[in-house]
């Protein structure tokens, strides 16, 4: 236990440039690394199987996105109240949160799979796939169905490890799955000759094989928070403040599912199977940069979460305009690299011609402001990691749901295809301006918390 107290008084005493990087460096190679699962199986399936096959993974993008929100509904919210009752020394809540989200996790889980497993294909038609796109995106997604309930345990409790002062540990095991996947998954789709069948396989097995480590991490009697007798019991006031703070992260996955079946169905009336494949090439770079700044986040979370449970109001705004900024830069050159080399981005995933002319257009357009997207993932974690949810569900409506749905429903009918790629910019040029807003009022609050409570530094 001293370990596990330095732990988390660094989190109060040391420099906030250090922590960051102490604790961002480990999640941004762990979301990175995450997000190798997605990027490898559609490199292997674009080369290995086909044109046709990409677009059929993209079609599956809005069904692994409502997995992908279960774990973050539960792991984000978990690891913001354990950051938050460790400030405030409840080392108890912190291990009733730990024993509540697994059994959420679990529930949740069997729901949504059941209800996949029974109308999948329907679904999938719903979605936007074809004749040509449907039979691969019913085979990969039917044999990823393990892997979902996997990835849910392993991502959601992966969270909670890093925001009990285990950064380092967390990304190893997101390593250890990665780097499985990355050596299982050509040997199923090219040696084995199984296709984008031996993808999802490839990736369940690996996912898996993270999931033990992390679970081994929670039954080790020194980890500061651990699985225990009585802890599982659910309790409704521990599940409605995991909930309501990982509401917003998980909503911008429940979202990104609907817009994902508005841009699909949209793209198929103006540019058919291949303009579907582009936006899978798109979808998948611009979500490994986002990855980069979610794990910017996740390591900042802790950080927010324990000075402000602690009261140490200036650290808070140190954290949040450091992690601002590095979040900015990496979108920023994710930008510019997509828009000066979109062929090269393309080729890595297709050697079909007609495939990359339609991704460079997409990547030339749709990435105009996205610099300014690492600025809104950020500022959508501060109000998390304060317990501010409304605000933080916002946040995350604004630029997939109140912007973007009514640009695709408009652009698209003036300039065709490339209205599509054009709401893109033109959200998140809209989103900024509000998030501008918010953040500042927020600051404006906490200062006069401050002067209310002079113990507050600010």
């Amino acid at each position: 236990m001293e370990k596990t107290s330095g732990n988390l008084k660094a989190l109060a005493t040391r420099p906030i440039g250090h922590l960051l990087w102490e604790y961002s460096l480990p999640a941004v190679v762990g979301m990175v690394v995450m997000s190798l699962y997605n990027v490898v199986d559609r490199i292997f399936i674009g080369r290995g199987v086909g044109a046709d096959a990409i677009a059929g993974l993209a079609i599956t993008f809005p069904v692994t996105n409502v997995c992908t929100a279960i774990g973050v509904l539960i792991g984000a919210g978990a690891a913001a109240r354990v950051s938050i009752m460790l400030g405030q020394k409840d080392y108890r809540g912190a291990q009733l949160v730990l024993g509540n989200s697994l059994v959420l996790i679990l529930i949740n889980a069997v729901i949504y799979l059941t209800f996949f497993a029974i109308f999948i294909d329907d679904i999938l038609m719903a979605f936007g796939a074809s004749a040509n796109t449907l039979p691969y995106a019913r085979d990969f997604i039917v044999y990823l169905f393990p892997g979902m309930l996997v990835m849910n345990v392993m991502y959601s409790l992966n969270n909670v490890m890093r925001a009990s002062g285990y950064p380092q540990q967390a990304m190893i095991t997101m390593f250890i799955g990665a780097g499985c996947n990355v050596i299982l998954a050509p040997i199923f789709i090219f040696v084995l000759k199984m296709g984008i069948k031996g993808a999802a396989i490839a990736t369940d097995i690996s996912m898996t094989i993270g999931m033990v480590f992390v679970l081994y991490h929670f039954f080790k009697p020194t980890s500061t928070v651990r699985f225990t007798r009585g802890i599982y019991r659910l309790r409704w006031h521990i599940i409605w403040s995991i909930v309501a703070i990982g509401a917003a992260p998980s909503i911008v996955n429940f979202t990104s599912s609907a817009i994902n079946i508005i841009i699909n169905r949209t793209l198929y009336a103006y540019g058919g199977d291949i303009a579907i494949g582009a936006v899978g090439i798109f979808t998948t770079y611009t979500s490994l940069l986002c990855m980069v700044v979610v794990g910017i986040c996740q390591g900042v979370q802790p950080i927010l979460g324990y000075n402000y449970g602690a009261g140490l109001r200036h650290r808070l705004k140190r954290a949040f305009w450091l992690s601002t900024l590095a979040g900015t830069v990496v979108t920023s050159t994710g930008a510019a690299v997509g828009i000066l080399f979109p062929d090269i981005i393309a080729m890595a995933f297709t050697t079909d011609s007609e495939l990359i002319a339609a991704t460079v257009n997409s990547l030339h357009i749709s990435l105009l402001a996205f610099w300014v997207v690492g600025f809104q993932i950020v500022s959508t974690t501060l109000f998390q990691s304060i317990g501010k949810a409304g605000k933080s569900i916002f946040l995350s409506l604004i630029r997939q749901v109140i912007f973007l749905i009514p640009l695709l429903l408009t652009l698209p009918r003036m300039y065709g295809l490339n209205g599509v790629w054009a709401s893109f910019p033109t959200s998140d040029l809209f989103a900024t301006v509000v998030t501008i807003m918010m953040v500042a009022w927020q600051f404006r609050t906490l200062s006069r918390e401050n002067r209310l409570n002079p113990t507050a530094q600010i």
